[in-house]
């Protein structure tokens, strides 16, 4: 299993699965996985290239897509299918595994999550091409802190700011010195094949989080997955930046608890 991952609860209970974001790694569901193990087996994986998980290096490099990675863990875990809760990146990678393992998602929720068709904006370019610009000139923390302006709300204090900085941060050093090693050799750059998504071919119960203060290119994606999903429920959050798990983890995990719990009303607008 190429995943590093960790799992907490009764293992006879009903599978959460919980996709981080492109940000960050398993660990920025620290906060709210005790909360969730008390009805859940809450399972949390490093998708290769975040936390614990390296990329894959080699001529060619071995194909792999992230769907395919989780529908092996839940496999390897004895889970015939799992609730799959995704954020920002990792919700399109739930979307990903709902497509193309459609038996293994039981109901998906999507807290600001990345996705198909949706256009760039004039502030997700500049956002890019900022990143890039300090990627190319090797400074690496200043990416790692651009990363945290952006993606953190308001409501972030210190302590998330401190944590989503070191998962940024070791998420670049696993895929830069991977990308490194393929250079070197010549080889394909590492990383996941992708996977097209059929939104309108989701047929599970679906919750989408927008956050009132997210980037304009990302409330427009989870404003487009919330009307192409059938049957899709969205909640938008006045006080969420990109990432309310790190913002408000109290308030976020008391709303994946009842949403979990078949309660999607209580927070729908």
């Amino acid at each position: 299993m190429p995943l590093a991952h960790d799992v907490a609860g009764d293992p006879g209970a009903p599978a959460v699965l919980l996709v981080h974001a492109g940000v960050a790694d398993r660990r920025m569901w620290d906060a709210v996985v005790p909360a969730l193990a008390r009805s859940f087996r809450v399972i949390r994986p490093d998708l290769r290239g975040f936390g614990d998980s390296p990329l894959p290096v080699g001529d060619p490099g071995p194909r792999y897509t992230n769907a395919g990675d989780l529908a092996d863990l839940l496999d390897v875990l004895g889970a015939p299918d799992a609730a799959v809760v995704g954020a920002s990146f990792g919700g399109k990678v739930a979307l990903e595994l709902a497509t193309a393992h459609p038996g293994k998602v039981r109901r998906l929720v999507l807290l600001c999550p990345a996705a198909p068709d949706v256009p760039d904006t004039p502030t997700s370019d500049a956002f890019d091409a900022e990143e890039a610009r300090l990627l190319e000139a090797g400074d690496v923390d200043a990416a790692t802190q651009l990363n945290v302006t952006t993606w953190l709300g308001p409501d972030a204090d210190d302590a998330a700011r401190e944590a989503l900085a070191v998962m940024q941060r070791r998420a670049f050093d696993v895929q830069l010195a991977a990308d490194a090693v393929a250079s070197a050799a010549r080889a394909p750059e590492p990383g996941p094949d992708p996977v097209e998504i059929d939104l309108a071919g989701v047929r599970v119960p679906t919750f989408v989080v927008e956050g009132a203060h997210d980037m304009d290119q990302l409330r427009a994606c989870a404003r487009h997955v919330a009307a192409s999903v059938p049957g899709a429920q969205l909640s938008v959050l006045d006080w969420a930046g990109h990432l309310p798990v790190l913002e408000r983890p109290d308030e976020a995990g008391a709303l994946l608890v009842d949403v979990l719990r078949d309660d999607l009303a209580v927070h729908a607008s």
